[in-house]
C-alpha cells in the first residue's frame, strides 16, 4: 500500500509504503536489529509503555535533538517506559552515535535489513528508503495510544504530546 500527501521532504512530496496506524489500533509487531546485531521485535518489550521515536538519520540535527530529548525524557519516565529509537541508520553508526552522544537510557535500533518496521507502520519513504518522522506510543496492552507522522520531514514531532501519552 502507498499513500502520498502525508510527508514532504524540503517542500518536496514523498511516498509513504505501509498502512497509516492510528491510535486505538494494535500496534504491528516488527524485527529490527540493535547495535550488537541481534534481533529485537515489539514482543521482546512487552508489558512495558513502548515510545518508538522514528527518525530518517541520526547524523541529522533534527533527529540528533530528537534522541537526546527522548534520552533525557526516558530518565524520567520510570521502569515500565522503554523508549526506543528506529532508523535506518546501521546498527554501527547506532552504537558510535550513542557512545559520542552520551545516549543511556535510549535504545536505538536499526530498520535497514529489511524495513520491517518502516512497512509495518507506514512510515517507509519510497524515494529514499528511509523512515519518515514520528512518534508512536504503545501502551503495556499492546494498542497504539499515541501517532504522529511529522509531515514535513526536517521538522519536530510534538514531544509534550508523545510523552504525556507515555505517562
Amino acid at each position: 500500500m502507498e499513500r502520498t500527501g502525508v510527508v514532504t521532504f524540503l517542500g518536496n512530496p514523498l511516498t509513504l509504503v505501509g498502512p497509516e496506524i492510528r491510535a486505538g489500533e494494535k500496534a504491528p509487531g516488527f524485527t529490527v536489529l540493535d547495535n550488537g546485531l541481534a534481533p529485537k521485535t515489539l514482543a521482546d518489550f512487552a508489558g512495558k509503555t513502548v515510545v518508538l521515536s522514528v527518525t530518517p538519520s541520526l547524523d541529522t540535527p533534527v533527529c540528533d535533538a530528537q534522541l537526546r530529548r527522548f534520552n533525557e525524557a526516558a530518565t524520567k519516565l520510570g521502569d515500565d517506559v522503554v523508549v526506543l529509537n528506529v532508523s535506518m541508520d546501521l546498527p554501527f553508526a547506532n552504537k558510535r552515535f550513542c557512545s559520542v552522544a552520551g545516549i543511556e537510557k535510549a535504545m536505538t535500533l536499526s530498520d535497514h535489513r529489511d524495513a520491517s518496521f518502516g512497512l509495518a507502520y507506514g512510515v517507509l519513504v519510497k524515494e529514499l528508503r528511509l523512515l519518515a518522522r514520528a512518534i508512536f506510543v504503545v501502551g503495556k496492552d499492546g494498542l497504539v495510544r499515541h501517532a504522529e507522522v511529522v509531515p514535513e520531514m526536517t521538522h519536530h514531532p510534538d514531544y509534550d504530546k508523545a510523552l504525556a501519552a507515555a505517562k
